[in-house]
């Protein structure tokens, strides 16, 4: 579980393939602190698992599910990735419940930038704005950002300097691909909706917790 608040900016240093595993060693400072072997980091907003690491980088792999599912096969060397550790259990949540299962892949149409936010255009498949709403959240490349606004096929983002200074998506530009992933409680109540809406009534969803 994680909060989509990024801790750390890494940069790949080095991408290995065998047997088509991609190893990804990527260089940080921060999250290796009191990093272990086995650990789930979220490095774009994909859960991957620490399979070694030192003082100055930590090593993930990348099997052939999780790349259908990402860009992740398209990061090169020296790129720079969003990091976040998975949120201790006494630990302060920021941002929202993040899962690190990234659910599809969207595409910058447009960025406007202006004197304190650069607003942030992305396509997204009709299943992704099916569960989304104007004012909820949504998880991009592992960040916790607002829906600013929703259309039929895109929605908008709002990026404060504050996040563009500590993520990636400063640097996101037009065409460039991003991870997405919706909020999980909204996947919830599709899913109790969709199974049996004639049982679905405002009691039961206060006793699931919404």
């Amino acid at each position: 579980m994680f909060t989509g608040i990024v801790e750390e900016i890494g940069t790949v240093k080095n991408i290995r393939t065998h047997q088509s595993v991609r190893t990804l060693d990527i260089a940080c400072q921060t999250i290796v602190e009191d990093m272990h072997i086995g650990d789930s980091i979220s490095v774009n907003g994909a859960c991957l698992t620490v399979i070694d690491f030192t003082s100055n980088y930590f090593s993930v792999q990348v099997i052939k599910g999780t790349e259908d599912k990402t860009y992740l096969s398209q990061i090169k060397q020296n790129d720079e990735v969003n990091l976040e550790r998975a949120m201790p259990g006494d630990g302060r949540f920021g941002g929202h419940f993040v899962l690190g299962h990234v659910d599809d892949k969207g595409v910058i149409t447009h960025v406007n930038e202006t004197s304190n936010s650069r607003i942030v255009s992305i396509k997204a498949s009709p299943r992704i704005i099916k569960q989304m709403v104007k004012q909820g959240s949504i998880t991009v490349d592992g960040v916790s950002l607002t829906v600013f606004d929703l259309r039929n096929d895109s929605f908008d983002i709002h990026l404060i300097p504050e996040t563009r200074r500590s993520t990636i998506l400063s640097s996101k530009q037009k065409g460039d691909s991003v991870h997405l992933e919706t909020d999980v409680l909204f996947k919830y109540v599709e899913r109790m909706m969709s199974r049996n809406e004639s049982e679905l009534t405002l009691d039961k969803l206060k006793a699931f917790g919404f």
